[in-house]
């Protein structure tokens, strides 16, 4: 980041794919090849680009198909796509750059941080072995914590509350339009990352500041 930030929050709330790292090519390939061979579906990069964006699988499938799935057909897919993507993610995946120093620089400054994400207990442990984080974010929202999934406000909602804060006190990163949407109907200020989707879309569902990467952010801190 260039420049000064105006505002230090009272804690950070991390989506976790594309915003922890840059996982999205990984997401969109399982999603092609399991909406086919679970449901029919041949995806085109429009569906890719604005229904498979943010949320739970099955709110996914929904507005894919128009019909939430039911709780059979839910699971199957959830455990196809999401061990698909799995499979192509071991051993590649990197962390944004930036982010370690950004992590250094919240714990130095005592400022409290989240994760809150879609992903299930599976992925999320996946994501901190390959990234190397192990335990290092202790507060977790996690897809199966919520009833109401992204854009809805409430994972943001409650990932504030584990922090014992005020959403409207936390800045938010993410990088999906629906999560987006999300932080920011929370309440929370939102610097989303350009992983996923362009800055315009980003900054029209609500974000502040759209930036690459965490780069200048441990920086601001200190």
């Amino acid at each position: 980041m260039s420049g000064a930030w105006p505002w230090r929050p009272a804690g950070v709330l991390f989506d976790m794919d594309g915003v922890l790292t840059a996982n999205n090519a990984f997401h969109r390939q399982a999603w092609q090849e399991v909406a086919l061979e679970v449901l029919g579906l041949k995806l085109s990069e429009d569906d890719l680009d604005h229904k498979v964006d943010g949320g739970r699988n099955p709110e996914i499938i929904e507005r894919l198909t128009g019909a939430y799935p039911d709780e059979a057909l839910a699971a199957r897919f959830h455990e196809a796509k999401e061990g698909r993507y799995r499979s192509l993610a071991e051993g590649a995946l990197r962390e944004v750059v930036g982010l370690s120093a950004y992590l250094d620089a919240l714990d130095g400054r005592g400022i409290p941080f989240s994760l809150v994400t879609s992903a299930d207990a599976v992925n999320v442990a996946f994501g901190m072995d390959q990234l190397g984080f192990g335990p290092r974010f202790a507060t977790r929202v996690l897809g199966e914590d919520v009833t109401r999934g992204k854009p809805h406000p409430e994972p943001f909602l409650l990932g504030a509350q584990r922090l014992g804060l005020n959403a409207a006190d936390c800045l938010a990163h993410e990088d999906a339009v629906n999560g987006v949407r999300s932080a920011a109907g929370a309440g929370c200020r939102v610097v989303a990352l350009t992983t996923t989707a362009p800055e315009s879309a980003l900054l029209a569902a609500g974000a502040a500041l759209a930036v690459p990467d965490f780069t200048g952010w441990a920086a601001w801190l200190a």
